[in-house]
């Protein structure tokens, strides 16, 4: 949906890792492998970016850099939230993830198999203490289940972490107290379908 209002997939791809982590900066090589795109492709689209005021350069020696990440000659980028275009393209981010996300609920409730249980947490909710992203119980279909949230990683320019249970495993795992699903319930999160009683 984006790339027919920005005319580039790879640059919808970048606002959504730059928005992902605002405050961190990025490298051109990272950028290249995080958006699966071609390195001529990230540069002009940093460019653009950049020419408008939403990323910046950063020097080098400003940088914070995790041994074996990037080299010394690497440029960096980052989200520049004085941009004045920052917090509307925040929130236009923020509203096509949304209709993804519908579109994404949509589809598992038509082809994923009988669902009692769909959960959105993790990075859905910026739950960052939950070790999942999507949570799915019931007679569930794995293998499209896999296919569908590759397409749907492919359009918001992230990897996504779901889990799958049949109904047995998820009472089992509540009558032990299970910290995996607890964890969940304690986290921010969004019940889309509950057909079962939660924790």
């Amino acid at each position: 949906m984006l790339e027919q209002l920005f005319g580039s997939k790879t640059r919808v791809k970048l606002l959504y890792i730059f928005f992902h982590s605002p405050e961190r900066p990025f490298y051109v090589r990272e950028l290249a492998r995080l958006a699966e795109s071609q390195l001529n492709a990230i540069r002009r689209e940093l460019a653009n970016l950049e020419q408008v005021g939403l990323i910046m350069p950063m020097a080098i020696d400003k940088v914070e850099v995790a041994e074996g990440v990037g080299t010394g000659r690497s440029k960096y980028y980052k989200l520049d939230p004085a941009c004045l275009l920052y917090p509307e393209m925040k929130s236009l981010l923020f509203k096509a993830q949304m209709l993804y996300e519908r579109e994404l609920i949509d589809l598992l409730k038509e082809k994923a198999g009988k669902i009692k249980v769909l959960l959105f947490t993790g990075c859905f909710t910026d739950a960052k203490s939950v070790e999942t992203d999507i949570l799915l119980v019931g007679e569930i279909k794995p293998v499209l289940v896999s296919k569908l949230i590759s397409e749907f990683e492919k359009k918001l320019g992230k990897s996504l972490r779901y889990t799958i249970m049949t109904q047995k495993e998820w009472n089992d795992r509540r009558e032990i107290g299970d910290k995996f699903l607890y964890s969940i319930f304690e986290a921010k999160h969004v019940s889309v379908i509950d057909e079962l009683s939660q924790l």
